[in-house]
């Protein structure tokens, strides 16, 4: 019987190299049934200026095959989240005059949150000390007890995640965090200067899976004997382009929520988000494309990769 590809012995010195072999190797878990067996998604984001960022990410997961979506946003925008994005439930939270989602109102959306398989906080968050309020309420939350949801940390949140480094144990096991390399340096506190290397570093830090730029790694010892560092050997330089990020951070909390491993949701999202790029710029061109055209690659992907 063949060994997982995803397990092998590897060059310590560097990466190993996300490819389609690799991925058919490390198969996503069965559908299921029904909506409920691929699980659920919540998001927490959107703010008055900016809902369409959760939009956007939440597109994303389900095209990923999550199975329901719920998106907690400033309360003035959520019927109009509801509208615009039929297929997700919409909860409006208590934000401020100017529209930033504060930390308060959890217990508005505590139902979901217990029922969540996955929770994504950061798409469409407009305020680093607003969200790290947010984040501290949902740890203070996950230390009462029990094991919660995976949690995925993208754009604002993550700033606000410096301010509470101290106090992550509770999420230690089920953290994925999707930097851009200026907010990898943010996490730091420094210039990032060897992506691979400082991804790493990230993902010791936190106790984190890390997504960035094509490299991901997770926390040395987390699964002995398996790689700990990944590199995206596709993509192209239309994904810099506005959203492509919270379509990249939807993607792998859909994963999750399916019930892949921390790391197996990185690498098989982040493929996945470059793979669709590379589509788009062979059908469109290499620059000009849409974040929202992104997400609907995801499902042939997924097909052509897991089968």
């Amino acid at each position: 019987m063949p060994v997982s590809t995803h397990s092998d012995s590897h060059d310590t010195n560097g990466p190993r190299q996300v490819t389609p072999s690799l991925l058919r190797d490390w198969p996503l878990p069965a559908p299921g049934e029904d909506k409920y067996s691929r699980g659920a998604v919540l998001m927490i984001g959107g703010a008055r200026t900016t809902p369409g960022a959760t939009i956007l990410a939440g597109i994303a997961a389900l095209r990923a095959g999550a199975g329901k979506i719920t998106l907690a946003v400033a309360e003035s925008v959520a019927v109009q989240v509801g509208v615009a994005f039929p297929e997700c439930g919409a909860v409006g939270l208590p934000e401020t005059a100017d529209g930033s989602v504060t930390g308060e109102g959890l217990d508005l959306i505590s139902r979901y949150l217990e029922r969540a398989d996955a929770v994504l906080v950061g798409p469409g968050l407009d305020d680093s000390d607003l969200a790290g309020e947010l984040l501290t309420r949902l740890l203070e939350r996950e230390e009462l007890g029990g094991e919660g949801p995976a949690f995925v940390l993208d754009a604002y949140a993550l700033g606000g995640l410096v301010k509470i480094k101290e106090r992550l144990e509770p999420w230690r096991g089920r953290l994925i965090l999707t930097p851009n390399p200026t907010e990898a340096g943010i996490l730091l506190g420094r210039d990032v200067n060897h992506l691979e290397n400082d991804v790493a570093a990230v993902a010791e830090q936190y106790g984190a899976v890390v997504s960035c730029q094509g490299v991901i790694a997770r926390p040395s010892g987390e699964a002995p004997g398996e790689p700990e560092l990944w590199k995206i050997t596709t993509g192209y330089g239309g994904l810099g382009t506005s959203g492509s990020g919270d379509v990249l951070a939807g993607a792998i909390t859909g994963l999750r929520a399916r019930g892949t491993s921390d790391a197996q949701a990185a690498c098989w999202g982040t493929h996945l988000h470059a793979a669709a790029a590379d589509r788009l710029a062979s059908k469109l061109g290499p620059l000009g494309f849409l974040a929202r055209e992104l997400a609907d690659e995801l499902p042939a992907l997924m097909l052509e990769l897991n089968t």
